[in-house]
């Protein structure tokens, strides 16, 4: 009898409440969770894997739209128009469309790009095809055309632009005006196709992710099954039951958004050197954003959250089945 008193006093001789035997209940269940995941490795690797994939692909197009957000909002203020001139132009015909630019109160800047330029910036974006470098090379004449690229002030608007692009079209030796407004509004239409895409993909692959991880703690639950029929025989509490398995839950929802960073890392590491080229051709630098620490957070918590959306749900269900709970 003393020595069962002596058990609930702590080193100071005062009783041990409850909330100190809910945390080392709580540390004995951490104890066997990790003992359990590190004695089956190499099935906790494929659920934290296939989680890891369901976060993943979301977070891809998360990333995109954020990005290709960031890229229309950096075009805002920079709007204007590219002039075609004919293959065959004097270059008088081009200085007198540069002064009349000048002129022009909503111009900004007005830059040249010579046929010369055009045609050895394409060749360069072109190096890996040898055989269409030599085509090119082999032609008689130059058959891209000179260019101005004009950027407007921020003030100007759409009807301004298309004023000029008119007055600019209706001279002979111009063979097209495009407003670069035409690739804003395509750009703001992917933006929110990839939107409503991420939200219907992330809701399917977070049941999916929690089917993976239910499926699997559903399995530590067959292995402990008789455990459970003791415990619940000599008075365990629902909670006592329930704990492991939550705790299995949390580690599998944990691992996989771990992996799942990874597969983030490695998808932007591969796609920079392509991007940063797609973007450098329309002069806007290359800034990811949206890859940061608050991001990486939220991944990982996700996966948490799933986990164990998924533990609880295998729990009540096959604890229920075999009259336990």
């Amino acid at each position: 009898m003393e020595s069962k008193q002596s058990e609930n006093l702590d080193p100071w001789g005062k009783p041990v409440g409850g909330f100190a035997n809910w945390l080392k209940d709580h540390g004995r269940t951490f104890n066997e969770t990790t003992l359990f995941v590190s004695q089956r490795l190499a099935s906790s690797l494929f659920v934290w894997f296939l989680v890891g994939i369901a976060l993943s692909l979301p977070g891809v197009l998360w990333l995109a739209q954020v990005n290709l957000q960031a890229v229309g909002e950096g075009w805002q203020g920079r709007a204007g128009l590219t002039v075609y001139f004919e293959p065959v132009v004097d270059t008088q015909d081009i200085e007198d469309v540069l002064l009349d630019l000048k002129k022009v109160p909503i111009v900004k800047t007005a830059s040249l790009t010579t046929s010369d330029q055009a045609l050895q910036d394409f060749i360069a974006q072109t190096s890996e095809s040898q055989d269409l470098r030599n085509i090119l090379e082999s032609l008689d004449a130059n058959p891209l055309p000179a260019s101005i690229q004009i950027t407007t002030l921020d003030s100007a608007n759409f009807i301004q632009l298309e004023s000029l692009q008119r007055r600019l079209s209706a001279q002979k030796q111009i063979n097209d005006v495009v407003i670069e407004k035409t690739w804003l509004e395509r750009l703001a239409d992917l933006t929110t196709l990839l939107n409503r895409l991420g939200w219907i993909l992330g809701l399917l692959f977070a049941f999916g992710a929690i089917f993976v991880t239910s499926a699997s703690v559903r399995l530590a639950i067959e292995s402990r099954l008789e455990e459970l029929r003791v415990m619940a025989l000599v008075g365990a509490t629902r909670g006592q039951m329930r704990r492991p398995f939550i705790y299995f839950g949390a580690c599998y929802g944990f691992g996989g958004g771990v992996m799942a960073v990874m597969f983030l890392a490695l998808i932007l590491t591969s796609i920079e050197g392509p991007l940063q080229a797609l973007l450098g051709s329309y002069q806007v630098p290359l800034q990811v954003k949206g890859f940061d620490g608050a991001f990486l957070l939220w991944v990982v918590g996700v996966g948490v959250a799933l986990g164990i959306i998924g533990a609880w749900v295998a729990v009540k269900q096959r604890l229920r089945s075999a009259q336990i709970l």
